[in-house]
């Protein structure tokens, strides 16, 4: 893929920019890291939202000056006619699959109990809301975890951006209090995305 220069206004700890920087770094996108600290809510300032109305990171902007925000809208957009995404149409849907699976049953529990524990510090008035997500952490790294046991990744063998969507916040799932001792094929999973991800400059951790 042919570099362009981009820019990605995201925070350095969120799981869902850091899928962003993992896949540009992967597919040696040249781009300019813009950070934005969603905890001085400089997502809710009027420039920000002029670049995504609904007031959240990553956002990237494009040479022509066009905006793209939803962090898997912006794997999908960055990794059309690359390894990363299928041709197939069946793969690409599985591809999807899991990417809908990460928004909907996967990142409301883990990254919201990891933004209580990691970002907030566990204040008492948001732990018994970070109690209640641990069941729903634990049921979709069960269902990943039986996945994995069959296939090296998560969609017809080949590492994509599904598995890029998953590991962002599955890899730190223990900063939301998800231990991932019981799940011994996630672990391997993550061995083998972490071997991959050297490559990445930047980081969720």
């Amino acid at each position: 893929m042919v570099s362009t220069m981009y820019k990605v206004y995201g925070d350095k700890f969120s799981g869902n920019c850091y899928k962003i920087s993992l896949l540009m770094s992967l597919l040696q996108i040249e781009y300019e890291w813009i950070p934005i600290d969603i905890l001085k809510t400089e997502t809710r300032s009027e420039v920000f939202l002029a670049r995504n109305p609904i007031g959240q990171v990553p956002v990237l902007e494009l040479a022509d000056g066009n905006y793209l925000y939803e962090s898997n809208a912006i794997l999908n957009y960055l990794a059309e006619g690359t390894e990363f995404l299928p041709d197939d149409p069946l793969n690409r849907a599985r591809v999807l699959q899991w990417q809908f699976f990460e928004q909907y049953s996967h990142e409301p529990y883990i990254a919201v109990a990891r933004f209580i524990q990691r970002y907030l510090g566990m204040p008492e008035d948001r732990r018994a809301e970070y109690e209640s997500k641990q069941a729903g952490g634990h049921r979709a790294l069960a269902v990943m975890d039986s996945h994995l046991s069959k296939v090296t990744f998560l969609v017809n063998d080949a590492y994509s951006i599904a598995d890029i969507s998953l590991y962002a916040y599955t890899h730190v799932a223990e900063e939301g209090g998800f231990s991932l001792d019981r799940y011994p094929a996630i672990q391997v999973w993550l061995k083998r995305i972490a071997r991959q991800e050297k490559h990445c400059v930047m980081g969720a951790k």
